[in-house]
């Protein structure tokens, strides 16, 4: 900017007044930016492909085992619950998550206790760091012996 001088001298004095208020700098820069995305096939489906009852003494008949033999395709899990209810599957009786190894093919078999004959709903969750997939199914226990 030009101002004129207070004084006598009739010469005008410059100023130079920067853009920047705040008095910091600005950076430019110019160039290409990279990313590249992942994308995860996930676990596609969960199949419960038989349930058996394990046959115990008398001295081991507080609980009933059923072990369940399970199928999936897709990724390979890193996770299994079970969730047992009612046979609404509305009301849950119990929760139980166990992580597991699985190395080629995705068969394994969950063996889960049940403290009383009846009718239960099943859900097995199988799940990785990217995705979860359900399978359920009713169960009637009957005092050692499932159907």
């Amino acid at each position: 900017t030009t101002r004129p001088s207070s004084d006598s001298d009739s010469s005008p004095t410059v100023e130079s007044v920067e853009d920047n208020p705040d008095g910091g700098c600005h950076i430019y820069r110019n160039g290409y930016y990279g990313s590249s995305i992942a994308v995860v096939e996930g676990i596609l489906e969960v199949n419960i492909i038989q349930m058996t009852s394990i046959q115990m003494t008398e001295s081991q008949a507080e609980n009933s085992l059923v072990d369940f033999v399970v199928t999936c395709q897709g990724s390979l899990p890193t996770d299994v619950c079970t969730v047992v209810s009612d046979p609404t599957c509305q009301v849950s009786k119990s929760v139980v998550c166990d992580p597991i190894v699985v190395t080629d093919e995705c068969l394994l078999t969950i063996r889960r206790a049940f403290e009383e004959p009846g009718t239960y709903c099943i859900n097995i969750t199988l799940g990785d760091d990217t995705s979860q997939a359900l399978a359920s199914a009713l169960i009637s226990v009957n005092g050692g012996e499932s159907t």
